[in-house]
């Protein structure tokens, strides 16, 4: 799925790419179909979310404290267990 997830991140580390300055996105708990048409990098302030791939049964699990990059392209469901408050950005698309 290469889903990239960091595990609490150094302050120092956030500080260096902004994240406190990125726009925020929450959601309750249940279960979202979702497609990145980019690439997302995303800080979670609350919450703990598992990611299925579509049409799979593999998952990865991520929670509060959690730097997590999400590729382009991904067909997931995101089955969010508790409220998720994060901030997020989408990175740049890379030239040819």
């Amino acid at each position: 799925m290469n889903i990239l997830i960091e595990h609490n991140p150094s302050s120092i580390r956030l500080s260096d790419l902004g994240v406190m300055s990125w726009p925020k996105w929450s959601c309750q708990p249940g279960k979202y179909a979702l497609v990145f048409e980019e690439s997302e990098t995303c800080y979670l302030v609350k919450g703990k979310v598992k990611v299925y791939a579509k049409e799979s049964s593999d998952f990865v699990e991520f929670g509060a404290g959690d730097l997590v990059t999400i590729p382009k392209g991904l067909s997931c469901t995101w089955d969010v267990s508790l409220f998720v408050d994060k901030h997020y950005k989408f990175d740049p698309p890379t030239s040819l």
